[in-house]
């Protein structure tokens, strides 16, 4: 029985325990999933791409045809060397084939289950955490401390470096989906391609990547502090049906108090104006004069009670049944309604 931690995701995705077989890879994170699922279809092929060790089927193709899974298991390839199969859309609506085959697999293929967000009673994921020869890999929106791997990999892959307040700008406006964070450094390497400083300026990262949805994050944890509440929910709204992950808004937002709360620290030495000087990263020019009025107004009892109800939001989106668009929206809510009468 194997139930990856999300902090060992990754080492798992690149060398999978020799004992599974079927490995379900799942979560609000597309592209996270997406690139787990690469990582680990390479870990067997090491870059051959040879189509008769491959083998792409989706959930409509078992439904309608459930003998295809053992068969392309079973299969040999007939230039040598393990296979791979990947399923795609994987839902709960393949439990009962999944169980059946998990029980009788034959063959020693790996199979690599991709799915999306999986509540803790799925059936599907129930299946793969049980099973002595199955894993279930979760894929959550990335973290601060997540994004900073992945763009330091990627300047790294293009003889880059970045300064201290470029990577720390850079992992806070990257937003929640690993194939768009990717992208994003790929935008970084290519302004700075005809550039003969290798260094990464905070500038060169405000320029290139100034026009992602991050500024949509930043809409909406400011309009949350402020106590806007129609701007919460309208741009909340506009990011759910963009296909933004829930998890990655809630990461915004508790990143927003966590740096309002270290002002309040800051501040008791000194003025705003001198408490924001000291702040890395430093607050975007355009936010300068709302973010010092925020924190002027907040005070650090109230930030942490907010940091609270943002906390408690994801651990029920990510350990019950409940909704994770609707809890974290009531999350941000809260925090606006509080923001309204809040008092220094």
């Amino acid at each position: 029985m194997v139930k990856v931690q999300a902090g060992r995701a990754d080492s798992f995705a690149k060398s999978p325990d020799k004992k599974t077989q079927a490995i379900l890879v799942y979560g609000p994170d597309s592209g996270l999933v997406r690139e787990r699922a690469k990582i680990l279809l390479n870990s067997v092929l090491n870059g051959d791409n040879d189509p008769f060790r491959i083998a792409d089927l989706d959930a409509a193709t078992l439904k309608s045809d459930p003998a295809r899974l053992a068969d392309e298991v079973a299969s040999m390839s007939l230039t040598g060397g393990r296979r791979v199969v990947k399923v795609r859309d994987a839902t709960d609506a393949l439990s009962q084939l999944v169980e059946g085959f998990l029980d009788d697999l034959i063959g020693d293929a790996l199979v690599v289950f991709a799915a999306g967000e999986l509540g803790p009673r799925s059936s599907l994921r129930k299946l793969f955490e049980g099973a002595d020869n199955a894993a279930a890999l979760p894929c959550y929106s990335d973290d601060a401390r997540a994004l900073d791997q992945v763009v330091r990999e990627g300047l790294t892959g293009a003889g880059l470096t970045a300064d201290p307040d470029a990577l720390t700008w850079l992992a806070s406006h990257m937003g929640g989906d690993r194939a768009l964070s990717r992208r994003e450094v790929e935008k970084l390497v290519l302004f700075k391609v005809s550039d003969s400083n290798k260094t990464v300026t905070l500038d060169d990262a405000m320029a290139c990547v100034g026009d992602t949805a991050a500024f949509d994050l930043d809409d909406l944890v400011y309009a949350m502090a402020d106590g806007d509440q129609q701007t919460v929910q309208r741009v909340f709204g506009r990011m759910m049906a963009e296909g933004t992950s829930p998890i990655s808004v809630l990461t915004a937002a508790s990143r927003h108090l966590m740096r309002l709360h270290q002002m309040c620290g800051m501040r008791e030495s000194g003025s705003l104006d001198q408490a924001m000087m000291k702040l890395r990263p430093p607050v975007f020019f355009k936010r300068k004069g709302q973010f010092k009025n925020q924190a002027g107004r907040w005070n650090p009892k109230l930030l942490a009670r907010g940091l609270e109800v943002l906390t408690t939001a994801e651990l029920q989106a990510k350990s019950t049944d409940m909704p994770g668009q609707a809890l974290i929206e009531r999350a941000l809510m809260q925090i606006a309604t509080a923001a309204k009468v809040v008092r220094r």
